[in-house]
């Protein structure tokens, strides 16, 4: 929206589905809207009473010819600005879901590392690779060291920093908090409070975090806030606790704390000669190059048809396997039961998204077609 001389001009918006256009703006409370003589003038559609019943100023733009207006002047007075209302107990209660460090928002339940495992190797090891060691393009979960967040890209001989839950996460609260509000994947918030807590006694069990000394073997809201991870005082300024702004101020107060080092003074800047590289190596093999082509083809492995390149690229992280929930492909009875709906539903399901999986599988670069012919392929290959 733009402000032009007290006048607000609605840029045209396209709804699909719908045989109105409703605009709820701020202006007015509902009984100025519904009193209000003003009058809305469309390029496409003429002149337009604001509805009695609109809620605050809102007005009910009508179609012709399948098309809305391309652009509308609200002439209502912008007078009695509502801002809105106070949130409820209950609305608030529904945001206020966090899972804090001393433990506030921890749900009532319990959870065995042995019981994580199971849903470990069910729901994660297909991204998160086998004990959270790394899968294809998904974050590594276990292993490294406190010591190599030190290491720099550069130092011969050493990793780069390897950031895990055990070597990086300063509080465990916020891996139950990220395992409740966005695992697993395809299915969020699906987990009970008794499978949160065992997964997440299972992924701290693999990154040796024990409680007390002793190994983790059973997680509940009591126990859990005694776990002291081992990089809790890695990070600075310490934003936690009554002191975490005052702390954050005094930190940046003092430019060295974050590598400003000398005094900047912006004058009699002499010109530093360029550093030029003095021994070359260019004999390497295979040579230095820019060209990032994918590799090529393996001409004796056979034809593959471009539903199963784009099968590949776009749809087997879920497809390869059923830990996803899909059908997996080449899982003839899995597959049977999904045709018994027929290939049109199948398609319809596909291109429009059904369940956890969104339209075109997220790959909102196909074509309806090119979604068909992913659908067949998958479907002939699982005969």
């Amino acid at each position: 929206m733009i402000k032009l001389n007290s006048k607000l001009i609605i840029l045209g918006v396209s709804v699909v589905a719908s045989s109105a256009l409703l605009f709820t703006g701020c202006f007015a409370s509902s009984t100025t809207a519904g009193k209000s003589s003003a009058k809305v003038q469309s390029a496409a559609n003429g002149m337009y009473n604001p509805t009695k019943d609109a809620l605050d100023g809102g007005v009910t733009y009508k179609t012709e010819n399948g098309m809305y207006t391309a652009y509308a002047v609200n002439e209502q007075p912008t007078t009695g600005v509502n801002f809105g209302r106070a949130p409820t107990p209950n609305e608030l209660k529904a945001w206020d879901v966090d899972i804090m460090p001393d433990g506030t928002g921890l749900p009532e339940g319990s959870g065995s590392v042995d019981e994580g495992e199971v849903l470990y190797d069910r729901d994660c090891a297909v991204c998160h690779g086998d004990f959270g060691a790394g899968g294809k393009g998904y974050p590594t979960l276990t292993g490294g060291s406190i010591e190599s967040l030190a290491n720099q890209r550069t130092c011969p001989g050493k990793d780069a920093p390897n950031r895990t839950i055990g070597s990086y996460w300063p509080q465990a609260s916020t891996l139950i908090w990220y395992i409740r509000d966005a695992m697993p994947y395809a299915n969020p918030k699906s987990y009970t409070p008794d499978e949160m807590y065992a997964m997440t006694a299972y992924l701290l069990a693999e990154n040796g975090i024990q409680i007390d000394g002793e190994d983790i073997e059973e997680l509940n809201q009591d126990n859990f806030k005694k776990i002291v991870m081992p990089n809790r005082d890695g990070f600075y300024p310490d934003i936690d606790g009554p002191n975490g702004i005052e702390n954050v101020r005094a930190f940046f107060a003092e430019p060295k704390n974050f590598g400003a080092v000398g005094t900047r003074c912006m004058t009699n800047c002499g010109k530093e000669p360029v550093a030029r590289i003095a021994n070359e190596i260019t004999n390497v093999v295979p040579p230095y190059s820019t060209v990032r082509n994918l590799p090529p083809e393996d001409e004796n492995a056979g034809p593959v048809s471009e539903a199963e390149k784009l099968y590949e690229k776009s749809c087997a992280v879920c497809h390869k396997t059923d830990a996803m929930g899909a059908p997996a492909v080449g899982d003839k009875n899995a597959w049977a039961t999904v045709m018994e709906q027929g290939i049109d539903r199948v398609n319809h399901n596909s291109i429009n998204g059904i369940g956890g999986m969104p339209p075109k599988g997220g790959a909102m670069d196909l074509s309806d077609d090119q979604i068909k012919d992913i659908v067949k392929f998958m479907v002939e290959s699982s005969k």
